[in-house]
């Protein structure tokens, strides 16, 4: 966990403490906290005066990485991107045949820290900041703990409105601790949504890669050299859908929350015909039960905003919502945020 403490002397009694949790594939650090130019979201709250707390899951980022230091334990069908291969590695089976984590063992660790946060930092309560897998963590913790949360702001949130809510029995889940992502694949999947001039700049390649490694001891070391991979665990969700999201009006009620997405992201709105991978960003809006309920479309974005020219944008909304938990004004409704920050109802 890293801190970006900007609470101003004098004020500790009125400190507003606030967790950013990262997705699946890109460290805490690497989307909240990114050392260049004005792209840490981390630092432009703190700036505001908010005490910023980022963490990182089992399994990602500098929190520890069990199994996933053994490149047996890569998923097999990408065990070809180990070249040239780690010392000592054949190809072949994992060694531990089963998913790293679960949503109870995410869920427990993000207790963890919100308890140690409110015990240590003397609030009542956390307000969360969560960008795109994490939606499946923060939401149902919201839901179950609300004496706990402030409030909720999803970027570019995960949602299977129809996803299953019970757990794998048994547990673990057979499969494999690891995935494994290049930096040609990370910038040219991105490269997917981004469908405006000047919606990226070019420096970004480097600047983001160069930060997910920063993360990655070990996964830094694996592939070419100088380049690196990057490991992504593997976990087995489940609990996040309607049904959980309108679960006893606590999200849009005692947690207010604010959802905001790209108009080009493509990871957030899909067309499975397998539950557990057909998402959508507006059944999300419409599951909360709650008024207390806005979300933004972000004109010229897509599912990596946080290192678009968007960027100071969605910082300015989240410093606008952690104050006033509002939206132009209002506490409910969907608008659309052009390039310059301007905010009006959507059509």
């Amino acid at each position: 966990m890293r801190e970006r403490d900007g609470t101003p002397p004098g004020h500790l009694d009125e400190r507003t403490a606030v967790l950013m949790l990262h997705g699946r594939s890109v460290p805490v650090l690497a989307g909240f906290d990114l050392d260049f130019k004005s792209y840490s979201w981390a630092d432009a709250l703190a700036k505001a005066g908010y005490d910023v707390f980022m963490m990182d899951l089992q399994g990602s980022g500098l929190s520890p990485r069990p199994k996933m230091d053994d490149p047996r334990n890569v998923n097999p069908a990408q065990q070809n991107l180990l070249k040239p291969r780690p010392p000592g590695f054949t190809p072949g089976l994992p060694n531990y045949p089963f998913q790293l984590t679960n949503s109870n063992s995410d869920r427990d660790e993000l207790n963890t820290v919100v308890e140690w946060i409110i015990r240590e930092r003397g609030v009542k309560k956390v307000a969360f900041i969560g960008w795109s897998a994490a939606a499946f963590t923060m939401g149902p913790y919201a839901v179950k703990n609300p004496g706990k949360v402030s409030s909720l702001f999803l970027l570019a949130p995960i949602f299977p409105p129809e996803g299953t809510s019970n757990a794998p029995d048994p547990l673990p889940l057979p499969g494999f601790p690891t995935f494994l992502s290049t930096k040609d694949g990370t910038w040219n999947g991105w490269g997917n949504e981004a469908h405006c001039e000047g919606q990226r700049e070019e420096e970004m390649r480097d600047k983001v890669w160069n930060a997910i490694m920063k993360s990655d001891p070990v996964g830094s070391t694996w592939g070419p050299e100088g380049e690196g991979r990057n490991r992504i665990r593997n976990f087995v969700r489940w609990g996040w859908n309607k049904t959980t999201a309108a679960q006893g009006g606590v999200l849009g009620g005692s947690v207010p929350v604010l959802i905001a997405y790209g108009e080009h992201d493509r990871q957030v709105n899909t067309s499975s015909e397998d539950p557990e991978f057909n998402f959508s960003v507006p059944a999300l809006y419409n599951a909360i039960a709650g008024d207390r309920k806005l979300m933004v479309k972000l004109d010229c974005a897509g599912h990596s905003v946080v290192w678009e020219m968007q960027h100071k944008n969605v910082h300015n909304l989240s410093k606008h919502w952690l104050k006033h938990q509002k939206v132009d004004g209002k506490t409910q409704g969907i608008f659309d945020m052009n390039t310059n920050g301007d905010i009006s109802p959507a059509p």
